[in-house]
């Protein structure tokens, strides 16, 4: 099935990479394949499958390939033998943070790189793995473009005093805020939303991302005016292996009664904690609902107990609720969840259907809430296709 027009979008998560191909030849992206690059595996493999979940390509390496060339090749190889070759335009890279300089797509010159990567500090666990693919892919394809498109875009616009710190401003001149993340999917059901609910779309929204990673988004008129992550990925919301908002009290005290290196205490905090951490069990939520132990009943509770309380939080920057969305792999997923919160936040006003959460139908609230409650499963790799196909018509007039 030759293409005229193709985009490679790669979205790095912390151990594999989920990709997806697009024909950009027509005003929306479509779908051609998508699939996964497990390229820190014993064997890493690439697996490739049509937008019904045919396989079409898979291929397993013998030993480890830590930068993932091989694996590239192998990629970039099915897409020439099975959509043409020089069908593919650009590369869509998901770059977590993009500090105070972007606030929109960009193509990934090696000096944008290097402005990329001394942003590593503010997202040391993310960062350093959605740039990774970025030397090998120009090692096959020197001529190819690339193109980063970040996480912080959506939230650019949020304004003092939901963007500041309280701490000397001398900090803030030097780009300490709160940056927010997750934009890249807020974006897509901002869209989403304005489809299906177009009267909606205008008002006070709260979209919650809740997955690994989670955060909320307070949306009005489709453009985020608060969020729950700041500076780095580690504050707002209680998380699978990462703490959300904590006193500081409590990092001061294990630096100095502890003894806890700098490294140390980031391990703790990005790998240790949350749900993780409470538990004792798993970071993963399907586990906890599935366990009966105390300790994971405990950390599903501190779970909606958060969310609920900083849902309430976005609620207040926006002077009330008319809108709720859950999204993310939880989000999506897992009925018990939408339930708690929902019932934690009652006094709200929400008001949740139970037939209709049971099988996470569109809309999940009850005919008398005062809320309007959705369920729409996020597309960040279509939101990067889009803006890839953006960028390349605007300065290479496809």
């Amino acid at each position: 099935m030759p293409v005229s027009e193709a985009v490679l979008v790669l979205n790095a998560g912390s151990s594999s990479i989920k990709f997806g191909l697009f024909d950009i030849s027509a005003a929306e992206p479509t779908l051609l394949c998508k699939g996964l690059l497990d390229e820190h595996e014993a064997k890493p493999r690439l697996v490739a499958k049509s937008p019904s979940g045919e396989t079409l390509f898979e291929t397993q390496t013998e030993t480890s390939d830590a930068d993932g060339g091989h694996l590239f090749a192998d990629a970039l190889g099915f897409i020439e033998e099975r959509f043409g070759e020089g069908c593919l335009r650009a590369v869509g890279h998901r770059i977590v943070h993009g500090g105070p300089d972007y606030s929109g797509p960009v193509e990934l010159t090696e000096e944008v790189y290097a402005k990329l990567e001394a942003l590593t500090p503010l997202a040391p666990l993310h960062q350093p793995r959605c740039l990774a693919p970025v030397h090998p892919v120009r090692t096959i394809k020197p001529d190819l473009t690339q193109i980063a498109c970040f996480d912080t875009a959506f939230h650019h616009g949020i304004a003092p005093p939901a963007s500041r710190f309280a701490i000397p401003r001398r900090y803030e001149a030097q780009g300490l805020r709160r940056y927010g993340f997750h934009g890249l999917s807020f974006e897509y059901i901002a869209g989403r939303l304005a489809e299906i609910a177009p009267g909606l779309a205008a008002r006070r929204t709260v979209i919650a991302h809740l997955g690994n990673g989670a955060s909320l988004c307070a949306l009005r008129d489709g453009r985020s005016v608060d969020t729950t992550m700041g500076l780095t990925p580690l504050d707002g919301l209680v998380m699978g292996t990462r703490c959300g908002t904590i006193d500081p009290g409590v990092l001061l005290y294990l630096l100095q009664h502890e003894k806890m290196t700098s490294e140390d205490l980031q391990h703790l905090l990005y790998h240790e904690s949350g749900l993780l951490g409470v538990s004792g069990i798993s970071a993963d939520m399907r586990t906890l609902l599935a366990s009966s132990e105390a300790s994971a009943r405990e950390a599903v509770a501190l779970f909606t107990f958060r969310a609920a309380q900083e849902i309430a939080v976005m609620a207040n920057t926006l002077g009330g609720l008319d809108g709720l969305v859950f999204t993310g792999g939880i989000g999506e997923h897992a009925g018990e969840i939408r339930s708690a919160i929902g019932e934690r936040l009652a006094w709200l006003g929400v008001r949740i259907d139970a037939a209709a959460n049971d099988v996470a139908r569109e809309r999940i609230n009850a005919g008398h809430s005062a809320v309007d409650v959705f369920v729409i499963p996020t597309d960040e790799e279509l939101t990067i296709a889009r803006h890839c196909a953006a960028v390349l018509r605007q300065h290479y007039h496809l």
